[in-house]
């Protein structure tokens, strides 16, 4: 993230300044130690935004870490000691919590997915499904939780989807399509297709993607469709099989079992719930006269 976008957060959330800190202790007041401490089991992300902000915007506080983004941490462990001016760090508390709430969140849902999917092989994904200005804060928390990236953007990776198909007229137009554009490139961008039925994955086969994403299949079709592929294509040369819709912590043991490489899941980052953690003062360094 920017600077410009710190200042944003900062401009949001105290347009004004924190006026309650500021009527109590003044524009900064007696230096102060806090803890940031995880109120439930979680996997850590976030901090390398908040050293940032800190960084920008708020000068005079410091962070010490006791933990690392990407680590699992249990029910109360201080993830992090902050130290500054206390309007300064009463000004902060929020915004940090709220980006390692979230970030965290997203991590630590991740985590699950792929604790059930590697035994399987399987590597589980991101989407586009992100907030505007968070993607990358969004992707990496991701990566904290173990899954992995899909494209970052539209110009990262072709990704032929179904309106696509229905404007152009095929799945095979289609691809043929991507194929002559993709000669622009010399580093030649992967090309993914989804399909939704056994007619279009057949037409997909044929084209050789790199990528074929199964969208909205139940189990029975999807494992045909590995059979299918696994049948007609050299294991060196077949296109990867992805899966993506419906797949949830409840129901995804039904799915990694199914011979495919991949399942892209929107509500790691779309439908995150935010991870527990918390700040507490613990200690005035000293009192300003």
């Amino acid at each position: 993230m920017q600077p410009k976008e710190f200042k944003q957060f900062v401009r949001e959330d105290a347009p004004r300044g924190d006026i309650t800190s500021e009527a109590i202790f003044g524009p900064e007041g007696p230096d102060v130690k806090a803890q940031i401490v995880a109120k439930q089991d979680l996997v850590v992300s976030g901090f390398s935004v908040i050293k940032e902000l800190l960084r920008s915007e708020f000068t005079k506080v410091s962070l010490t870490l006791k933990t690392r983004d990407g680590a699992f941490v249990k029910k109360g462990k201080v993830l992090a000691v902050v130290v500054g001016p206390v309007s300064q760090v009463l000004q902060c508390e929020r915004l940090c919590l709220n980006i390692l709430q979230h970030l965290s969140g997203i991590a630590t849902q991740t985590s699950k997915y792929v604790a059930l999917a590697k035994s399987f092989g399987v590597t589980i994904l991101d989407t586009r499904k992100t907030l505007p200005g968070w993607r990358d804060a969004q992707k990496k928390a991701v990566r904290d939780g173990g899954g992995a990236n899909h494209r970052r953007d539209l110009s990262d990776q072709y990704l032929i989807k179904d309106n696509h198909i229905d404007a152009v007229g095929g799945v095979i137009e289609a691809l043929e399509q991507v194929r002559a554009h993709q000669k622009k490139f010399k580093n030649k961008p992967l090309i993914e297709v989804e399909v939704r039925s056994e007619g279009e994955f057949c037409e997909a086969l044929l084209m050789r993607p790199d990528i074929i994403l199964l969208d909205n299949m139940t189990p029975a079709q999807i494992r045909q469709l590995v059979r299918m592929r696994n049948k007609s294509c050299d294991p060196k040369h077949r296109p990867l099989l992805e899966i993506s819709g419906g797949v949830t912590l409840k129901n995804i043991n039904r799915y990694v079992r199914l011979g495919v490489e991949r399942i892209s899941i929107g509500a790691l980052t779309h439908s995150v719930m935010a991870a527990d953690v918390a700040m507490k003062i613990t200690w005035i360094v000293n009192r300003r006269s």
